[in-house]
């Protein structure tokens, strides 16, 4: 067996001849390993190899010889060495039988000594012997060694070829990684370098400044010879007498010729001097820098990077994972069909590597496809068949693409790949095809066609080649190319080929196998065409292609059908919680173009609305009803919340902006049932809403859930719902009403129906509510309606009463549940009272001795830190307090009284005579500001109704407080407008329960409110503050000593409660009650009650920094000019219309004035702690950091509001900014308030839009004053006329419609000319042009009735579905003359015409056409001001135009007698087409293309005839052609447009 093993060993397994080691001249013939691992002898090598290649006999792999050929190949060592030891053992055993045979030879002759020495001879045999073993063994154990060294050195050998391979291939990979970032880094060095460079370039023509002086010396020219043109057309149009001393200037400006040669020319002609060039820097920064070796990672770079960032495997990297064969399409085999892409579809999810013990030739088996449906893919797709049959990228091989084409473009370049004539082409066979120009893709061949041939070949020479279809193995489609002619010759044809054509040879094929198709043939999941018999429709392929558009999708994969993909497709949603994803394959269904034939079920539910808040159960509530169905299903919507107030406001204010901004994609393409939306009304107003079906027809089932009613609407009019708007709960809650039913029990009357909607929708009810019933989701409810005399009136009864309801188990009534009418109690507390002694007066407030829970009501709200209340307990008080009033001032006459701040009165304030406390002093305006004593808020009174109060009379039955132990959030130190808000809709009007925490003296008092919260529970208002995060916990430092206020201070400082609040703007500190409220023991209490210093410890006041009382007068009044004409520069204009002037003296005095205050207030004043309930004058430092002198107006939160006397302008500036002094008070104010003389305001007031006017009329301007009045008071308004360039400012404000001409006002007075034309006699009588009036609108033929058919010609297209006509027949002569008779006659006198001189719009004009003439027009609008155009339409022909107001004339009122010969219309029967091919569209309506308006001018020429349509809300017509069809169907089938 050993030996039949050697020899297996020694032998060659090919030709069985033994290896032989080199000897002398003999090369022997040695082992020798190839590339796939077989030994072969040397001999059958040589005699395998053709061409430097072996191909092995056993495994058929192919090896590449080097450069030496057959003996450069690596010897087998371990044969070699075996041979080497059995030629050792055979010399030595050849040695020893030699040797053995010379001492055979020998012993002869020695006989005689053998015998004689017997014992010496067998000795050294012996001796001999064992030298010649000791010897053999050790050259057998050093040859053992020596093998063995030798295999241990071939291993480390290989080991080390290997990793040196290894190590190069790591390193230029991380290398070429390096080089390729250093690169991409220089890129964008250069890239922001050429931006700077770019930045640079729009200040080019800084660096021409001889070209931009002869460009302004240019402009100055043109400028002064537009004034003097425009002074000429001033001067023509109204002569002046102002303007006749420049006229002769003028004239020499308008007559000054243009000298060419004072202009340089040749400046624009010289360079900058300016060049970018590249220098060789950059070179030098992209270069290989030498450093100390560092270890390698454990992973190749390659490797690195092709397993991080996705998990899908490369396309040149998946092709190892495939069948090594590719089978082209063919004629009955469409290219959706090919096996290629159903292993495409198979995509592992990583590069496949060879296991160490991998044998050469063996199979790469490919890894199992990701079909997770849970998991996403981006996907691009690149061609459409139908919605079944599509193909699609993914977007993470875009690399992989853009390496794949540069591969094939470096194939195809040059002459590379060219086919020669003896090529042949076959069905199948692998080619490139150009697709672009320099752009070449990869196909496979479809079909061939012969020339000469009309069916398709298999096979065809490519000099007979005439047209070939190939299918797009990238892209998915497939393509056909016509390559020649009958007549083309064999150069032009291969020419040809070679132009379109590229040959894949078997080294490209093989290339090509490593990537895969990226074309994925894919298919939605369960979705088959709405019509099974007719397929697949355009519109279903139309709307698939529309949905999916160019951007990047979301694809999930199902699983694999043959050889497609089964998935969904879904547009990435935005990051909104509330959106879903938009499904392709729902949306296809929900517009009715497919439908599943399976069940689909989805995997997310839309996120639905907060349930509505149901009120209490027998609990009086306010809500009005916004819908009713029946009286048995309406809703209604409770109105204790703020929050939905502003929610209209907040839907409007989103969805009105989207709606033109399209970069927020807020459409709902398909929705689903419970999915929240919103949803447009009939008013145009959004809502939330509800989807709660599909009817079908592209239309949605919605119900808005804030209202209740439901309505079918276009998907169009549904919007995706914002997350913010889901905060909020619905707010219609559905109800039945309670205790009725149906007179026959069964179902509502429509009688029944219409008179519950006229008893309670939209108005506000008084609701009772019930326990629901189970299993239901009405809420029984009980509706009040009010009345003004008399008790709450029950719906219900009124339904019974009226015989359209009936209750339900016979009875007769419902019961009350709630407390009698307040008249009622009022009535019979007035009948107790009558039979009690009367009450004694206190006209102040007396608080009682405890002072924990009592129940009060809030009058007036502020801010946290400041409200008033009135005891419950004090309304007889209250009462009696009125009744006082009435019987002492309902008689009395108004008294002519001074009245001053801080005074007393009674006021009448809706008809009831209040106590009031007077804020400011009156002036000369006749509007007292009143302090309600008794309520806390003010109102603006007129001193009629006013009278002194009496003095025991005087008090207050209001006490001012402060929530206790709250703070404002964000560090302020001042309550937010968003607060105030808040709680002022809570507790304005509402009874609470109060605890006062601090007695004091000081104002506001700090309490804890008890309100009801819009549950109907008791809650903490300053914990429900700091719940919602508007307040903030107070911090108090533990045994704080706080002083006690010092008695001397006359008011506490102006705190951040105070000064909150809309209605404690304008004041710092409300007056307080002429004394304080005593403490005294309440009635009941039988027995006395010792003092509140013994009572109770008296609790130690709050901190309160002293505050000096501060006061200031107001600046000297202005001086008022005369009677007469004045000019004044207009410095401001107020919000309530009074315009602020200054004198030319006191401009003067002004630039004084402003120098003087700066240099004296160099310093800021010192900050003191005062009050402003006296300030009136002040200074100010303004926003741009200069002192002003101010009058002080109204004190704000942290702000204050004041009116700078020299300017007239109104600011709220920073208290900080603010100073009570005065500076120069002896300089009195510097402007005039002005009003304007015999106007009279629309609405009795200046409109914000007349106060923007005036501003842009007046501010800064010089005008002419006519002082017609001057006040009686020194600080009073003059009553002026102002004009401007001879126009009167009161005409203007009455052309405007902002105001209305007094007809007791004397006519207004001419400005006198200037005293330089005193004494000129020149009359200007006759120069003012007559005013002439407007000419009313325009006569519209009269058309048939509908359905009636009538000649009309076509005068104008706007639009293929929009133009102007004129029926033919009648109206055609007015008194024996026709419109174009009149109008020749006209035009002949043109010069007679006058010019227009009202430019109302929608006003009738003769306008001058390009032929001279003049026709009837209509103005439409202003298109620019300088120069002067305005856009008019020819009304007798459709037509619009732009043209200047020289070419415009006064129109004759006779021509009004015709009627236009234009009618607008839109024809009905076709629309602009949903998708169009064309791209040559009409810039004013992009929905058309130009060629189908000129097919449509095309279609209108000969007998057309019309019949209306409709007439609202556009007139509407259908077009015929002579033989009675339909104008548009033409249009229609050529694609051009649709049918409507």
């Amino acid at each position: 067996m050993d030996d039949e093993r050697d020899n297996h060993g020694s032998n060659c397994e090919l030709c069985g001849g033994a290896y032989t080691l080199p000897e002398d001249e003999d090369l022997g013939n040695l082992p020798r390993v190839i590339a796939c691992g077989h030994i072969f002898c040397t001999a059958c090598l040589c005699s395998l190899e053709i061409d430097n290649v072996i191909k092995c006999p056993e495994c058929k792999v192919e090896s590449t010889l080097p450069e030496d050929g057959v003996n450069g190949l690596q010897e087998d060592c371990k044969i070699i060495g075996l041979i080497y030891t059995a030629k050792i053992h055979e010399m030595q055993s050849y040695r020893g039988s030699k040797a053995k045979g010379r001492r055979q030879k020998k012993l002869p002759s020695t006989d005689n000594n053998a015998k004689a020495e017997p014992a010496n001879v067998e000795k050294a045999e012996k001796d001999v012997e064992k030298a010649e073993k000791d010897v053999e063994k050790a050259v057998d154990e050093a040859l053992a060694q020596a093998v063995e060294n030798m295999a241990q050195l071939d291993h480390i050998h290989q080991t080390l070829v290997t990793g040196l391979a290894t190590q190069a291939k790591r390193e230029q990979a991380r290398l070429v990684t390096e080089i390729d970032k250093a690169v991409d880094q220089a890129i964008h060095t250069l890239y922001k370098r050429r931006e700077a460079l770019l930045r640079e370039l729009p200040n080019m023509q800084a660096r021409f400044s001889s070209s931009q002086e002869e460009v302004s010396r240019v402009q100055e020219r043109m400028n002064v010879l537009k004034m003097a043109i425009q002074t000429a057309k001033e001067f023509r149009h109204a002569p002046s007498l102002e303007q006749y001393d420049t006229l002769e200037k003028v004239l020499d400006t308008l007559q000054a010729p243009v000298d060419a040669q004072s202009f340089d020319m040749n400046c624009i002609t010289l360079g900058c001097g300016l060049s970018c060039v590249w220098t060789d820097s950059l070179m030098e920064g992209l270069k290989m820098k030498a450093g100390s070796p560092e270890p390698l990672s454990e992973e190749p770079p390659l490797r690195a990077l092709q397993q991080g960032g996705s998990n899908r495997k490369p396309a040149w990297c998946r092709g190892e994972g495939r069948s090594r064969s590719h089978t082209p399409p063919s004629r009955h085999k469409p290219p959706q069909q090919q096996d290629q892409e159903s292993l495409r579809a198979n995509r592992p999810s990583q590069c496949s590597s060879r296991s160490p013990g991998h044998q050469p030739g063996s199979t790469l088996t490919p890894l199992s496809p990701a079909s997770d449906p849970g998991i996403y893919h981006l996907v691009l797709v690149t061609h459409v068949v139908n919605p079944g049959h599509f193909y699609i990228r993914y977007v993470a091989e875009k690399r992989e693409g853009l390496m794949l084409s540069k591969k094939i473009n470096h194939l195809c370049s040059g002459d590379k790949g060219r086919f020669t004539p003896s090529d042949t082409l076959e069905t199948g066979s692998a080619v490139f095809v150009k697709w672009k120009d320099g752009f070449w893709c990869r196909a496979t061949v479809v079909e061939l066609w012969q020339s000469g041939s009309v069916a398709a070949v298999n096979a065809c020479p490519i000099t007979r080649l005439a047209r070939i279809q190939v299918f797009l193995l990238d892209y998915g489609f497939t393509k056909a190319i016509v390559l020649q002619s009958e007549e083309g010759t064999t150069e032009s044809l291969m020419e040809g080929v070679s132009e379109c054509l590229r040959r894949v040879d078997m080294v490209v094929q093989s290339e090509m196998r490593c990537w895969a198709p990226l074309a994925i043939k894919c298919s939605l999941k369960d979705l088959i065409p709405a019509d099974l018999i007719k397929g697949w429709s355009k519109e279903a392929q139309v709307e698939f292609r529309n949905v999916v558009g160019s951007a990047a999708m979301e694809m999930q994969v199902f699983g694999q059908d043959k050889n497609s993909l089964q998935v969904d497709l879904r547009k990435s949603p935005m990051d909104r919680a509330s959106e879903l994803p938009i499904s392709v394959r729902e949306y296809l269904v929900f517009i009715e173009v497919a439908r599943f034939y399976s069940p689909v079920v989805f995997g997310r539910s839309p996120l639905p609305y907060y349930a509505p808040v149901y009120p209490d159960i027998n609990t009086e509530f306010n809500a009005v009803v916004p819908y009713i169905s029946s009286p048995a299903d309406f809703y209604i919507q409770l109105v204790d919340s703020v929050d939905f107030q502003m929610l209209t406001a907040k839907l409007q204010a989103c969805y009105n902006a989207t709606t033109v901004d399209r970069d927020t994609d807020l459409h709902l393409y398909c929705p689903v049932m419970g999915q929240a939306c919103v949803a447009c009304f009939d008013d145009n107003v959004w809502y939330r809403a509800q989807v709660i079906g599909h009817p079908g027809g592209r239309k949605v089932e919605v119900r808005y859930v804030d209202i209740g009613n439901t309505k079918i609407l276009s998907v169009h009019d549904l919007r995706k719902l914002e997350d913010e708007f889901f905060a909020l709960p619905a707010k219609a809650i559905q109800c039945c009403l309670a205790d009725v039913v149906p007179l026959d029990g069964e179902t509502w009357s429509d009688t029944c129906t219409d008179r519950f909607i006229r008893l309670a929708h939209q108005k506000l009810l008084t609701v009772v509510a019930f326990e629901m019933e189970p299993n239901s989701r009405l809420l029984p409810v009980r509706l009040f309606e009010g009345s003004l005399d008399g008790p709450l009136a029950n719906i219900s009864d009124q339904l019974v009463t009226e015989e359209l309801a009936s209750f339900k188990n016979g009875h007769a009534e419902a019961p009350d549940v709630w407390d009698p009418p307040i008249e009622d109690l009022l009535a019979a507390e007035g009948k107790s009272d009558r039979d009690q002694e009367p009450l004694e007066f206190q006209p102040q407030l007396q608080l009682p001795v405890c002072l924990n829970e009592l129940k009060v009501r809030v009058t007036h709200v502020s801010s946290p830190g400041s409200f008033c209340v009135q005891l419950t307990q004090n309304d007889s008080q209250l009462k009696r307090v009125s009744e006082l009033l009435n019987q002492e001032y309902a008689s009395m006459e108004p008294q002519e009284v001074e009245w001053k701040a801080d005074m007393y009165c009674a006021a009448l304030i809706n008809g009831v005579w209040e106590r009031g406390q007077i804020c400011t002093t009156v002036t000369s305006s006749s509007i007292a500001e009143v302090l309600r004593c008794d309520f806390g808020n003010k109102v603006k009174l007129h001193v009629s109704n006013l009278q002194p109060l009496q003095p025991s009379l005087v008090g207050s039955l209001m006490l001012e407080c402060t929530l206790y132990d709250i703070r404002p959030a964000g560090g302020q130190s001042t309550w937010t407008a968003t607060v105030c808000d808040f709680i002022s809709y809570y507790l304005d009007g509402a009874s609470a329960v109060m605890t006062v925490k601090e007695m004091t003296d000081e104002r506001p008092v700090p309490v804890t409110l008890f309100c009801s919260n819009r549950m109907g529970s008791y809650v903490n208002m300053a914990d429900s503050l700091v719940s919602e995060g508007l307040a903030l916990k107070q911090w108090k430092p533990r045994n704080a000593v706080v002083p006690k206020p010092e008695e001397s201070v006359a008011e506490p400082q102006v705190s951040g409660e105070q000064k909150d609040g809309p209605d404690m703007k304008k004041r710092g500190t409300p007056p307080s009650p002429p004394a304080c409220p005593v403490l005294i023991p309440p009635p009941s209490s039988p027995t006395s009650i010792p003092a509140p210093s013994s009572a109770f410890p008296k609790p130690a006041p709050r901190t309160h920094l002293s505050a000096a009382k501060v006061r200031t007068q107001l600046y000297r009044p202005p001086e008022l000019p005369g009677h007469g004409h004045i000019q004044m520069t207009i410095s401001g204009i107020g919000e309530d219309g009074l315009i602020y002037a200054r004198t030319h003296q006191a401009e003067c005095q002004l630039e004084k004035l402003k120098e003087h205050i700066q240099q004296r207030m160099k310093t800021l004043p010192k900050q003191t702690p005062f009050t402003w309930k006296s300030v009136l004058g002040c200074a100010v430092i303004g926003p741009d950091m200069v002192w002003y002198r101010g009058q002080l107006l109204e004190v704000q939160r942290g702000e204050v509001k004041v009116r700078y006397v020299d300017y007239g302008l109104v600011e709220n500036i920073p208290v900080v900014h603010v100073y009570p002094l005065l500076l120069c008070e002896d300089v009195p104010q510097l402007c005039v308030p002005c009003q304007l003389y015999g106007v009279n305001p629309v609405g009795g007031q200046w409109q914000w839009d007349a106060v923007a006017l005036l501003k842009a009329l007046l501010l800064n301007r010089c005008v002419d004053v006519q002082v017609m009045e001057l006040p009686t008071d020194p600080r009073g308004s003059l009553t002026v006329q102002i004009s401007m360039d001879g126009m009167n400012l009161s005409r203007i404000l009455c052309h405007h419609q902002h105001a209305t001409m007094d007809k007791h006002a004397e006519r207004p007075i001419m400005i006198p000319p200037a005293p330089l034309l005193d004494d000129w006699e020149i009359s200007t009588e006759g120069l003012e042009s007559p005013e002439v009036p407007v000419l009313g609108p325009f006569i519209y033929p009269v058309l048939p009735q509908e359905g009636e058919h009538f000649s009309v010609r076509i005068k104008h297209l706007r639009t293929p579905n929009e133009l102007f006509l004129w029926p033919v027949e009648g109206g055609a002569e007015v008194d024996e003359e026709t419109l174009e008779e009149a109008l020749d006659r006209i035009n002949k006198d043109a010069g007679s015409l006058p010019q227009l001189s009202n430019f109302l719009p929608g006003s009738a004009c003769l306008a001058k056409y390009s032929d001279g003439k003049y026709y009837r027009a209509t103005l439409m609008d202003f298109v620019s001001v300088d120069p002067v155009r305005l856009l008019i339409q020819h009304v007798d022909f459709g037509s619009d135009d732009t043209l200047p107001p020289s070419k415009l004339r006064q129109m004759p009122a006779e021509l009004l007698r015709f009627s236009t010969r234009a009618l607008k219309v839109r024809v009905a029967g076709f629309k602009a087409p949903s998708v169009s091919l064309e791209t040559d569209m009409l810039p004013y309506q992009p929905k058309w293309s130009k060629k189908a308006a000129q097919e449509m001018i095309g279609l209108l020429h000969g007998n057309i005839s019309a019949s209306v349509v409709a007439t609202e809300p556009a007139l509407t017509v259908l077009l015929f052609d002579k033989k009675g069809e339909l104008v548009h169907l033409p249009l229609v089938s050529s694609g051009l447009a649709d049918l409507d």
